[in-house]
């Protein structure tokens, strides 16, 4: 009797489709940018590819490796990656999943960019972060016109141009943010960086950055202390005179996950650099891309979620135990479900967000929206992405605790979001600001929300509750994470109740709006649509 047939072991996913996504899609139309899915089509079906899937595992499996001299002795500072990880930016950038909408008046450009860059990130996650950065810069940028003119064309570029040359120079540019320091991490205003200003209007940038990503971009924005408060600055690392700019890269991070994205220390030694916004404006100036870098980390926790789910859905489907598939088995479909139901979710009120993104230059109403409930959205989605993953995983049993299953790769990526532009009591505390400090923001919530009331007892319900958390402001920074987390579930089923699919809407407001759930994924009550749920997440 052979001792080595294999049986009853699942087929690999790949190829498979990851913009076959009804929430997904049905969000690309509603919120104006239909136009763009033959695009988002055709990246879902590269990044399921095997080429693709193999391009994305190397690139983990071979980390950047820093290179801080040349075989003289001479100090270069340079990051070497896998040649699949330039494969992945090259798709990514010539897709214009870096500033496609900056250049691009069609309503619904930033809809589309957020799709494309959802469905991309199914082929790998590491890779996203300098795109997501590129796409953040510009607003920050314009707030010096002279460098927004020079440099965003080439940030917007659709050429990937990788190498130390001077930007100008270039076909295309990558850029990156270097805000937190050693003693203050979030809170920014303790930086010690200096920017001491020069005759010809540049400034010189002295101090140590304790955490920044992608050193290997084209020029970077960055906070120092100059002589009117801590201020925004440009540092490319290619000097107009062709020189380097003394940038110096002490070491790069060992992380939990995000393996294939270099991310640093880096060392200013008398840098040069050029002021972005006023003096003493810095976290304002900045801010700006902290909010679109926010907006790409909901993007990237739904997209996890959305893998995690359809991985699990996938082994479910081809695994049997007990003499019957696992997707069969009462308490399986109830965890799959479960995982589906939080992904859509995600997904849905992600493109909500992106089309308030669009809408937010001429519409106040949309812009007072975007403020608030990207906090609370970053706060709650990214928070519910680990204990997704780790339900995903165990799905798969103990084949998902082995490398080759791709679930570990997934697990350790899904804290990260929580934690990059904010972890959680900044999110909250954001969210508490924004309130404070624009009362219409509220308003806006709450006029969103009630689109949806009357069509679901436990929504209406919670929007009650809700109103009368806020109407109490007592201790409500003890309180910060109990009302955001509030405030999120009520936006994520107001979104379900009008646009998602009615057993998802359903479930999700019976469970985590009406309680008649447990503590763990798979504890939705009887009577829930798992066949009309499940059939969500079969991309294959």
């Amino acid at each position: 009797m052979p001792t080595h047939e294999v049986f009853n072991q699942v087929p690999d996913i790949t190829p498979f489709d990851a913009s076959r996504n009804p929430a997904l899609l049905e969000g690309l139309y509603r919120e104006g940018a239909g136009w763009a899915e033959p695009e988002v089509r055709e990246l879902g079906v590269r990044a399921g590819s095997f080429e693709v899937q193999e391009w994305g595992r190397l690139a983990n499996e071979y980390p950047p490796v820093l290179r801080t001299h040349d075989r003289y002795g001479h100090r270069i500072d340079e990051v070497e990656f896998h040649p699949h990880w330039h494969d992945l930016m090259n798709v990514a950038v010539s897709h214009g999943l870096h500033g496609s909408p900056w250049i691009d008046d069609r309503p619904g450009a930033h809809v589309a960019r957020a799709a494309k860059f959802y469905t991309w990130g199914a082929a790998e996650a590491g890779h996203m972060c300098p795109i997501s950065m590129t796409y953040a810069i510009v607003p920050a940028l314009r707030h010096n016109p002279d460098l927004a003119a020079r440099f965003e064309p080439l940030l917007a570029s659709r050429t990937y141009d990788f190498g130390l040359r001077e930007p100008s120079a270039k076909a295309g540019l990558i850029a990156g943010m270097s805000m937190t320091e050693k003693q203050g991490g979030s809170d920014v205003r303790a930086n010690t960086t200096t920017a001491t200003p020069r005759p010809d209007g540049s400034y010189r940038i002295v101090g140590h950055k304790w955490f920044t990503s992608a050193p290997m971009s084209d020029m970077f924005l960055t906070l120092a202390q100059a002589p009117g408060g801590l201020s925004c600055f440009l540092l490319p690392r290619v000097l107009p005179d062709g020189t380097r700019n003394p940038i110096r890269i002490q070491r790069l991070k060992d992380k939990l996950g995000n393996k294939s994205n270099a991310s640093s220390e880096i060392e200013y030694e008398n840098a040069t650099g050029w002021l972005v916004g006023a003096e003493g404006a810095g976290v304002k100036t900045i801010i700006e891309m902290v909010n679109m870098t926010r907006l790409d980390c909901v993007i990237g926790s739904a997209t996890g979620m959305r893998m995690g789910a359809v991985l699990a859905t996938h082994h479910a489907r081809h695994r049997a135990v007990f003499g019957a598939k696992l997707i069969d088995q009462p308490a399986m479909r109830n965890v799959l479900a479960d995982l589906v139901i939080e992904s859509d979710a995600a997904t849905t009120v992600m493109m909500r967000l992106a089309g308030a993104t669009d809408r937010a230059g001429t519409d106040p109403a949309e812009a007072a929206l975007r403020r608030i409930a990207l906090a609370v959205t970053k706060y709650w989605v990214c928070k519910r992405a680990p204990a997704h993953a780790a339900e995903a995983l165990e799905c798969f049993g103990g084949n998902g605790y082995a490398e080759e299953s791709g679930m570990p790769r997934l697990y350790r990526e899904a804290p990260l979001m929580s934690i990059w532009e904010g972890s959680g009591n900044v999110a909250a505390l954001d969210a508490l600001r924004a309130m404070g400090r624009q009362p219409e923001s509220v308003e806006a919530f709450f006029t969103e929300v009630s689109l949806a009331g009357g069509a679901n007892p436990h929504l209406d319900d919670a929007i009650a509750r809700l109103g009368k958390e806020l109407s109490e402001m007592s201790e409500i920074e003890y309180r910060a994470r109990r009302v955001v987390e509030l405030m999120a579930l009520v936006l994520q089923g107001a979104q379900l109740v009008r646009h998602g699919h009615p057993a998802v809407a359903d479930a999700f407001c019976a469970t985590r709006l009406g309680g008649d759930w447990g503590n763990a994924y798979g504890t939705l009550p009887p009577g829930v649509d798992t066949a009309a749920i499940l059939e969500r997440a079969y991309v294959a």
